[in-house]
């Protein structure tokens, strides 16, 4: 069994050719930091295994997720490296490659998206790259799979020929002398000692963290001192990095001088002219808010309600009665009857029927990612964010964080600044997943059906800005950060493949799907239960039952916010655990007597304006349990998992109750 490691710069098809190889699916999109650890799949073949590093453009890291491909390199050792590259961006790339080629296993390298570059007036000879390389090189698009067969074989033939030595370049006199004396101070037994020397050389903390296991720190840091002082005094340099990278770019120029042949000069290409307009200072948040606007629209007036109302009819009718008549039939006692229908269907019905209208938002969301418009938001978005103490890679997390905030707060990972990555993380649950989704669906389509688009994107706005004023308080109180510089590849817009934004819908919103089997079955079972038995015994009204008792405990603390009523307490509490089991207790705890259904219930119970301060106040408090858990694991305090709590619950307080008590001054009910 052989073990592939899949290495190249963000955002040129790793994954996609991954999910090739694999015959698996992993999250893909058109933007830089998709990968954020490491993913491990079986070859087609069965011959071996890939694993899947997230993009880095060298292999020092400077953020999290670039640690997972250098960790991965120095502490394993892989029998082969398929290196991708972007066939459009080759000088950039090759500097990757060449850290790759000095590792010291056999390398076959990818030339991906070989049509975007013809599409730019490149041509490559791919065998004269080969030639100046010294290793198989494969034109390959990994988005159709075009040339992947051809790939598989190569790198079988490869690795029967596993007798590839470290590529070796001559850096200099003194550089080479510098790895030499570096190498002699190493045990016998460590391998790879000129890569070694190299990455250290180049200011690699993870292999300076090895070193010194074996080699005294003192000595390392004033070799190293005394080798930077000899570079800059020779070369005129800053540092020892800038004379290797100058050095590898003078050696790269000459491979693409021989192997490289510009058709098109100085045209400028489609993406660059659309990027006018969308990354434009004054028109790019307006055209954000509008591309949000229409995503509601299809989410709620044009597709998904629609749809959802369909569904709803079909599990409160056919589907309820059937199973109704079902139970009749086989003589079910009525405990039986009340647990399945009051308790399942009403709780795990009330959620699916906001199905389509998830899967619509997550299209749409698939749509922004495949489409390269998710690196134009973040660049759109960096002097805002700048104002705040952030940069507009963080608003990337933020962004996920519409979908589930659990991927959100990981992809924090590709942000390099410690304190910066922290108030991310902080700050990227406040963003309106798709779970609260459902609460929304259920109150919008009550009390606002005429603006349930722009309601929504007020809930939503309301998570970004929020997110922001706390940005700016906690940068200058709690996290205070260190000023960075904001860099993003902007890759070209392309038009996604149907069967790609369906296969990327379906793995986003088949985990809301899996919950409510799983998880929100449970819980409305449980919820039943509590709301089913009481102090007086069993089958009690719901009004002197467990769920009431509960939910009681809460309501005078919310009554300022205008939903002090033990249901909503209630509800409220579950929300904890997920944020879709508000709608299934409200499902059991308003379950209607007659054709009224759940809309038509809470309607008796809230006015649109306690309806608007409840859907903000389920924006902003606690994080859901995954979510907790995932901050836990990320920041890895307590102290900060505790403070994300506390502070989302005091702010989901304070702003519920400016909007409701505003509300009333202006009129509103």
């Amino acid at each position: 069994m052989i073990t592939i490691a899949l290495a190249g710069n963000p955002n040129t098809g790793k994954t996609s050719l991954f999910n090739t190889m694999t015959s698996s699916y992993e999250y893909v999109g058109n933007w830089a930091g998709v990968t954020v650890e490491k993913k491990v799949g079986t070859l087609t073949s069965k011959r071996g295994k890939v694993i899947d590093l997230p993009g880095i453009y060298s292999l020092s890291p400077l953020s999290e997720d670039e640690g997972v491909a250098s960790r991965y390199l120095l502490e394993e050792s892989p029998s082969m490296l398929l290196n991708v590259v972007d066939a459009s961006q080759l000088e950039r790339n090759l500097h990757l490659t060449v850290q790759l080629l000095e590792y010291g296993v056999p390398v076959v390298v990818a030339l991906n998206m070989v049509d975007v570059a013809e599409a730019r007036g490149l041509r490559i000879d791919v065998r004269e790259l080969e030639a100046q390389l010294g290793v198989k090189v494969v034109p390959v698009i990994a988005r159709s799979g075009r040339g992947c067969k051809e790939l598989e074989r190569v790198m079988a033939a490869e690795t029967r020929h596993n007798e590839s030595l470290p590529w070796r370049f001559d850096y200099g006199s003194l550089l080479e002398k510098a790895i030499s004396d570096l190498e002699a101070r190493m045990p016998a037994q460590m391998e790879r000692k000129r890569w070694l020397a190299l990455q250290f050389l180049e200011g690699n903390i993870l292999v300076l963290q090895e070193l010194r296991k074996f080699i005294d720190p003192a000595w390392l840091q004033s070799f190293y001192d005394a080798i930077e002082r000899e570079v800059r005094q020779s070369t005129g340099m800053r540092d020892i990095r800038q004379c290797i990278r100058s050095q590898r770019a003078v050696m790269i120029d000459g491979w693409l001088q021989r192997s490289v042949r510009e058709t098109k000069k100085g045209r400028r290409t489609l993406s660059e002219r659309i990027d006018d307009i969308t990354t434009n200072k004054v028109l790019g948040i307006p055209i954000f808010l509008a591309f949000m606007y229409l995503t509601f629209k299809l989410t709620f007036d044009w597709v998904g309600t629609p749809l959802s109302d369909q569904l709803d009819a079909l599990l409160n009718g056919p589907v309820k009665n059937g199973i109704s008549s079902l139970l009749d039939t086989f003589g079910a006692a009525e405990f039986i009857k009340s647990v399945i229908l009051d308790g399942i269907v009403s709780g795990v019905g009330g959620v699916l029927v906001f199905v389509p209208q998830i899967f619509m938002l997550f299209l749409i969301i698939s749509f922004i990612e495949d489409s390269g418009y998710m690196a134009r938001i973040a660049a759109v978005m960096d002097r805002l964010m700048e104002g705040v103490g952030l940069n507009g890679k963080a608003f990337i997390p933020m962004i996920i964080g519409f979908g589930c905030n659990v991927p959100g707060i990981m992809a924090a990972r590709t942000i390099e600044q410690p304190k910066e990555r922290l108030l991310t993380i902080l700050l990227t649950p406040l963003m309106s997943c798709s779970a609260r989704l459902s609460v929304y669906s259920l109150f919008v389509g009550t009390f606002f059906k005429s603006n349930q688009a722009l309601i929504v994107l007020s809930l939503y706005v309301l998570g970004v800005v929020v997110a922001l004023v706390l940005a700016k308080v906690f940068s200058l109180t709690i996290a205070k950060s260190e000023r960075s510089l904001f860099v993003i590849e902007l890759p070209p817009y392309r038009i996604p493949q149907w069967r790609t934004l369906a296969r990327s819908t379906w793995e986003k919103g088949k985990g809301f799907v899996r919950k409510a089997g799983t998880f929100i079955f449970g819980g409305s079972v449980v919820i039943w239960l509590l709301g089913y038995t009481g102090p007086g015994g069993w089958n009690v009204p719901m009004n002197e039952s467990f769920l009431q008792a509960i939910g009681s405990i809460l309501a005078p603390v919310l009554a300022p916010l205008g939903f002090g009523n033990w249901q909503a307490g209630a509800a409220l509490l579950t929300g904890f655990l997920a944020k879709e089991v508000v709608v299934s207790t409200m499902g059991i705890i308003y379950a209607a007597p007659d054709d009224a259904g759940l809309s038509g219930m809470i309607s008796q119970f809230f006015t649109p304006l306690q309806a608007f301060s409840f859907m903000v106040f389920i924006l902003l408090y606690v994080p859901c349990l995954a979510t907790v858990g995932v901050i836990r694991k990320e920041t890895g305090s307590a102290r900060w998992t505790w403070f994300s709590i506390g502070y989302a619950l005091a702010i989901a307080y304070v702003i519920a109750l400016a909007v409701y008590n505003v509300g009333r001054v202006l009129g509103f009910h």
